[in-house]
């Protein structure tokens, strides 16, 4: 609108500047996740909400003296400017790092670093993505990942998985349907190992064929692999890209096997798409912290990082031995996930309740989890919750599973007495919720 030739605002009382925004701003939405934040911060609540690593089993020691060595051996150039792909020196580091998942033969120069994997996966998402486009993923899948495809206006479609990961017959179907609606697939997101938020890894036997089906329908693979190196008994099968260099990014972090402070990450990207990704870094932030990844690289060129790790795993596998022992005293009339790594356990409730409506509840009762509803796209997950076992105690998490159970078997009984439902009907089999090909939009 102008009056007299001047632009006139047209926004609202809550923001003047609401007409101005671009269409994709619609995409922008506050993540469930992070919006737990605030209330599972007070202390008196037993958060199994946030993924947040046991950073206090990190000596603070170590970080402390690669901290001083930077800045007394390299002060100035870690206070400065670096290249867009990140220091030289670190990329040596991550190929080690990623050697220990059967990633060998990549060059230092398919490295790209980036503030943490979630900005690799948003310039990944900015390179490929056009409004319409769709991205596969599994169901549920990574909240923050989700995000950032809506965010370029991007539809995400879920492939279904079970125990063992995405099943590769759904993936067959689903990506069979989609073209037969004429839409156009740019990529499969996966996370194959120790799953967020379903705790499962993605068995050996069907990483070739999921390679494979997204081979012969020309989809790009993207693997986001946050916590593979936290597994607790068997290693996880090697990395996707570790079969198939020319068809899959990887994404890898610093977050969960060392600190997410430093906000440190990474893409290993098929050549042509590295070089794109460098500029795509050049031009959102110019390059990432040259003093973070100084840190970084000092601390894994001095420290025992891989003894570091094992301490980790031992951490978690406390935890989460610590969580399934409650589940399976408080709610064991319930089912769950049994994850060999990582941060997780998917809980699966009757159908009749709904993690999301519950929630205000289990605040009230001291508790905080993520509804399920949180990491999928279409509105699905009502009668599933995320259980993170990363962060609080075993003590705390017993506790926090004892307060859950007194909301859910209170929400039961106000449904017997109230509606009528009669007795309790519970799912057949543990596992993830899944979705027919018929069911997608």
């Amino acid at each position: 609108m102008t009056t007299d030739g001047v632009p006139q605002r047209t926004g609202n009382n809550l923001d003047p500047w609401y007409a101005n925004y671009a269409e994709r701003a619609a995409g922008f939405a506050a993540s469930e996740v992070r919006a737990l934040f605030a209330v599972a911060s007070r202390p008196e609540v037993v958060s199994l909400a946030g993924g947040m690593p046991f950073v206090s089993a990190l000596p603070q020691e170590l970080i402390l003296q690669s901290m001083d060595r930077v800045m007394r051996e390299q002060g100035p150039t870690a206070l400065q400017y670096g290249g867009g792909a990140g220091i030289p020196e670190l990329r040596e580091h991550i190929l080690e790092v990623m050697s220990l998942e059967g990633i060998r033969g990549a060059s230092v120069d398919d490295v790209v670093t980036s503030t943490g994997s979630q900005q690799a996966l948003d310039f990944v998402a900015k390179l490929f993505l056009d409004p319409g486009d769709v991205v596969l993923a599994e169901a549920p899948s990574y909240v923050g990942a989700m995000g950032v495809f809506r965010s370029y206006q991007a539809s995400v479609v879920h492939v279904a998985m079970d125990d063992d990961g995405l099943i590769p017959e759904a993936l067959r179907q689903t990506i069979a349907h989609l073209r037969g609606q004429g839409r156009r697939m740019k990529f499969l997101y996966t996370i194959p190992n120790f799953h967020n938020p379903a705790g499962v890894t993605l068995a050996a036997s069907r990483r070739p064929e999921i390679l494979e089906i997204c081979r012969q329908n020309e989809i790009l693979v993207l693997e986001d692999n946050p916590y593979g190196l936290l597994h607790f008994d068997e290693p996880a099968p090697n990395a996707l890209r570790s079969l198939d260099p020319e068809g899959v990014i990887y994404l890898g972090s610093f977050s969960k096997t060392l600190a997410p402070g430093f906000r440190v990450g990474w893409a290993l990207a098929p050549h042509a798409i590295r070089e794109k990704l460098i500029l795509a870094a050049e031009s959102a932030i110019l390059s990432p912290s040259s003093f973070s990844q100084m840190v970084v690289a000092e601390y894994l060129s001095t420290a025992d990082w891989r003894g570091q790790i094992d301490t980790f795993r031992g951490v978690y596998r406390e935890r989460k031995d610590a969580m399934l022992e409650a589940l399976g005293e408080y709610l064991p009339h319930l089912s769950w996930t049994n994850p060999n790594g990582g941060f997780y356990v998917w809980l699966t409730l009757p159908d009749r309740l709904d993690s999301k409506q519950m929630l205000p509840r289990a605040v009230r009762e001291l508790v905080a989890y993520t509804p399920g509803t949180a990491f999928f796209a279409d509105g699905r997950g009502r009668h599933a919750m995320r259980l993170s076992f990363c962060y609080p105690t075993p003590e705390a998490i017993r506790l926090g599973v004892r307060r859950l159970a007194t909301v859910v078997n209170g929400e039961l009984d106000l449904l017997d007495t109230f509606a009528g439902t009669g007795t309790l009907q519970l799912p057949i089999t543990p596992g993830i919720e899944v979705a027919p090909p018929s069911d997608l939009k």
